[in-house]
């Protein structure tokens, strides 16, 4: 069942259709066809598709996307890039490092990759170009420190994982927090380090009235991930709430304090939200049809046997999700990969008694990983349509971050206590 599964997805794939419809029509076409040793009525399967998108905290999925889309219109990134620049802008490596935390601090506020390689990329890409970066080293760091949006809340990827593993959302944002700092430090050590080497020159020195000055431009957007972080994790509100408030302090702020985005804007911004929202919620109940055929089947029960043996260790699991996640999320957007895959290995992280929540930061890990790395990266296309460059002017200097992410991953896997320390 397994293989006609697969080859379906695969040739419907092929044939250039968005992915959403061979995660739907593969399994409907198993159940109709009789391909499944259960009898199933295919009104089941159709209730499974509402079931997948009837869960309240999926709510926080257009909130947060909102929010992003709101500060994204406005004025919010330029405000973090003024900001970090005026403080080690003139360190060597200094606007290499600039770009790897407010890449950070962007994804805390858009918790999308491309999100932050189009709202950082644009104006980050300009400087580091000035100062003397060659563009493919530009746009390889740009892509690459994007992938901390994935790791540190709001994530996207976090939220589609709990749900899809039923695990509290706010933990998995906690958790999330210390393996994104540790992206961004590694990044920020090789960008010093790729200063020196590469003599990048420095920048004038900014004077400490340039520095107030920015620091008061940028101290009201600072104030939406320490909103949603700090009350997520002192208990004021959940994932769900923090998403609420978080469209609510997007709008005073852009609208209201700021004012660069207009009221009149609101509806299209909206707009553009609702159609990201809807491609999001057609692949959750998708992922959620093949989930319900796939543990019927007991799929995960037979690769478990046929993969991992009979007594695996949870390392010795934890490797082949990373595997299996890194390859597939290479190919495939990193959403559908955590609906397809999460389903298949949860059951066999458990079962060898792997923390859950850790298991989500090394699945969303990979996501993050792939995400930036070739062939079919997400965010390689973005970039190469942002910045109108050719794939492989965008993908030339990736290698070295691609490296430090793997290492990253492997420190992940050998101490989870990075992933559950502050729980």
């Amino acid at each position: 069942m397994l293989t006609i599964l697969l080859s379906i997805m695969i040739i419907l794939l092929l044939l250039n259709f968005p992915m959403m419809i061979p995660l739907i029509v593969a399994p409907f076409v198993i159940v109709l066809l009789g391909y499944t040793k259960f009898d199933i009525d295919p009104s089941i399967m159709v209730g499974q598709l509402v079931t997948g998108i009837e869960s309240y905290q999926l709510l926080c999925v257009p909130l947060f996307i909102f929010a992003a889309d709101i500060m994204t219109a406005g004025k919010t990134s330029k405000r973090l890039l003024d900001f970090i620049g005026a403080f080690i802008g003139h360190i060597r490596g200094g606007y290499a490092v600039t770009t790897a935390a407010a890449c950070s601090l962007f994804g805390a506020i858009s918790g999308s990759t491309q999100a932050t390689v189009v709202a950082i990329g644009k104006p980050m890409r300009e400087r580091l170009l000035k100062v003397g970066y060659k563009d493919s080293s530009a746009i390889a760091l740009i892509i690459n420190a994007s992938d901390v949006a994935l790791l540190i809340p709001p994530s996207i990827g976090l939220i589609m994982y709990g749900l899809v593993a039923g695990v509290s959302i706010g933990e998995l944002f906690i958790a999330g927090i210390i393996p994104g700092l540790i992206v961004f430090l590694a990044f920020t050590i090789y960008s010093v380090i790729y200063a020196r080497v590469k003599n990048i020159p420095l920048t004038d020195k900014a004077t400490w009235k340039q520095r107030w000055f920015a620091f008061r431009k940028a101290l009201l957007p600072l104030g939406f991930p320490i909103l949603v972080i700090g009350g997520i994790y002192v208990g004021w509100f959940s994932a769900t709430e923090a998403a609420g408030i978080s469209v609510l302090y997007a709008l005073i702020l852009e609208v209201v304090i700021f004012r660069s985005v207009h009221i009149k804007q609101i509806p299209k911004i909206a707009l553009s939200t609702g159609l990201v929202t809807s491609a999001v919620f057609v692949l959750v109940a998708g992922g959620q049809v093949f989930t319900y055929l796939v543990n019927l089947e007991r799929i995960p029960q037979l690769l478990s046997e046929a993969v991992l043996g009979t007594d695996p260790s949870s390392t010795y699991v934890l490797l082949i999700v990373t595997l299996f996640f890194f390859i597939g999320c290479m190919f495939v957007d990193p959403i559908v990969v955590i609906l397809v895959l999460t389903p298949i290995f949860l059951p066999i992280a458990e079962q060898v008694g792997i923390d859950p929540i850790h298991l989500g930061i090394i699945i969303t890990f990979q996501a993050a990983l792939g995400s930036a790395t070739p062939p079919f990266g997400v965010d390689i296309f973005t970039a190469s349509a942002v910045f109108n460059k050719p794939y492989m002017e965008v993908i030339k200097g990736t290698p070295p971050y691609i490296i430090i992410m793997v290492l990253i991953a492997i420190l992940l896997i050998f101490f989870p206590q990075l992933s559950l320390a502050m729980l």
